[in-house]
């Protein structure tokens, strides 16, 4: 009897071995179909890359649409698997169930930063490309992953370091780190976007000058160096900050031309020569208007003021010896 039920079991032993094999080879099948489209979608974008100006643009574009169709792959897959292993929507129902309340205790940390991902991508906080403050960290973005973003590090000018974390280069300029960030940081801290909306920023010079000295003839200096390498870079700017005046409530009435502003201190006249920068390169950019500023000041005589101090006489000192004769 017991050999006649173990008989009767071989077809349907047989079968389920069938149709397992069968599951397998239908998920095997689904993975490098979606694989391959990926990898065929990816190709196309890399080919469709832009020169010059546009470049930038077509790496954005080209970011996002990777980003979406890694998605859409991800979502094909899990969804075919489903419905290649699951024909039961009870036993389904059950297993999701499960899994989902599992998944939600163990991996927390996880799903809030893939949550953010999600985010990011849709709120337009950030993208490739960008440069940005994060928790502490500054720098640009290069590559944005589903639980982690890569900042490539750059430092920050002395006057503006919080030292944490201490950089030893003294500018916005890139020190060589790159820096992983969880993506669920925006949602614990502000994220600073140099570049998102408006390319470009306020940046100044501050020089000393001493008072009775021809400040009329430093501001002059000041603003021709400053028209002269910043020019087109206002008229690059100018449409750039009336989109964003249309997009937000900006009450104050900047100008994009350069200005100097004096400040009156104990010791001498401060000048500040505001201006407008682009994100990047800006050392370059003051490095040029400060030897122009320099041989300018040297040509008209003028000095910059500094906080040294010279002696310029003495009182008489008079040294009595009350001692006696015999030195005692």
């Amino acid at each position: 009897m017991r050999h006649r039920s173990a008989w009767l079991l071989r077809p349907a032993m047989a079968l389920m071995t069938t149709t397992v094999l069968a599951r397998i080879g239908w998920t095997l099948a689904l993975v490098a179909a979606v694989v391959l489209v990926r990898m065929l979608v990816a190709a196309m974008l890399r080919r469709s890359a832009g020169e010059g100006p546009l470049r930038r643009d077509a790496a954005s574009r080209r970011f996002v649409t990777t980003q979406v169709v890694s998605l859409l792959a991800l979502v094909v897959i899990v969804g075919g698997i489903v419905q290649i292993w699951f024909d039961d929507p009870a036993r389904l129902a059950t297993v999701v169930g499960l899994a989902t309340a599992g998944v939600a205790v163990a991996l927390q940390r996880v799903i809030t930063a893939f949550a953010a991902y999600l985010i990011i991508l849709r709120g337009r906080i950030f993208t490739v490309g960008d440069r940005i403050t994060i928790g502490g960290v500054r720098g640009d973005v290069v590559a944005l992953g589903l639980m982690q973003t890569t900042v490539m590090e750059m430092g920050e000018p002395p006057h503006a370091q919080s030292g944490d974390p201490v950089v030893w280069v003294g500018a916005r300029q890139y020190t060589g780190r790159l820096i992983q960030v969880t993506n669920d940081r925006i949602f614990d801290t502000p994220v600073y976007n140099y570049t998102r909306e408006f390319p470009f920023m306020w940046e100044e010079l501050r020089l000393p000058v001493k008072y009775g000295a021809d400040r009329a003839k430093a501001e002059s200096i000041l603003l021709e160096a400053a028209r002269k390498h910043t020019g087109q870079i206002v008229a690059h700017a100018t449409p750039a900050f009336e989109r964003l005046r249309a997009r937000y409530l900006i009450a104050e009435t900047s100008t994009l031309e350069p200005k100097v502003y004096l400040r009156l201190t104990d010791n001498w006249i401060e000048l500040a020569l505001r201006f407008v920068a682009p994100v990047h390169g800006v050392r370059t950019l003051k490095d040029a208007m400060s030897r122009e500023i320099v041989a300018g000041f040297e040509a008209a005589g003028l000095e910059v003021a500094s906080g040294t101090y010279e002696i310029v006489g003495m009182p008489t000192v008079r040294v009595i010896d009350e001692r006696g004769s015999d030195g005692r």
